[in-house]
C-alpha cells in the first residue's frame, strides 16, 4: 500500500505560502505558511500533521492491542505534543485516556507501552518518543 499527500510551494520561505493536498482530499489545498508554522497564522503545519498522524495511529495500535489482550475500549483519546525547537522535531509525547472495562491498571499501560513502541509511526519517527496513560472508570 502507498499512500500520498502532496505540497506547492509559492515564494520565499518567511513570505511565500502553500497548500496541501492528500490522497484522501480530507486536506485540498489545506493553507499552510512561515506564520502557520512558527507564529499564529491561519493553516496548518507539518509537526501539526505529525502529531494527528502519530495520535492517530497510535490509538488504532493500542484498539489493537486491547484486543489481542480480550479487551474493547469504550473510548480511546489521545493528544500528541510534538516538540519542534532548533529546527528538529525532538519529541513525540502521547497522553492517553480510555475507558476500557475490566482491564487493570496495570495492563492499561502495559497495553499503552506496547501500541507506543510498536504503531506504525512510533517506529518511522527517529525521535524521542513517550506517553502517559490515564484510565478512566
Amino acid at each position: 500500500m502507498i499512500r500520498n499527500a502532496t505540497a506547492v510551494w509559492n515564494g520565499s520561505g518567511k513570505d511565500g505560502n502553500g497548500n496541501l493536498t492528500t490522497q484522501s482530499t480530507v486536506l485540498d489545498n489545506t493553507q499552510y505558511s512561515f506564520h502557520s508554522r512558527f507564529e499564529d497564522g491561519i493553516g496548518t503545519n507539518p509537526e501539526e500533521l505529525i502529531a494527528a498522524a502519530h495520535a492517530g495511529c497510535f490509538t488504532m495500535k493500542l484498539s489493537f492491542v486491547l484486543n489481542e489482550k480480550g479487551f474493547t475500549a469504550e473510548q480511546l483519546s489521545t493528544r500528541c505534543d510534538i516538540t519542534f525547537e532548533n529546527g528538529a522535531v525532538t519529541k513525540s509525547h502521547l497522553i492517553v485516556e480510555g475507558s476500557v472495562p475490566d482491564i487493570s491498571a496495570e495492563e492499561f499501560q502495559a497495553a499503552v507501552k506496547d501500541a507506543e513502541e510498536n504503531c506504525p509511526i512510533s517506529k518511522l519517527l527517529n525521535t524521542a518518543i513517550s506517553s502517559e496513560a490515564k484510565l478512566l472508570s
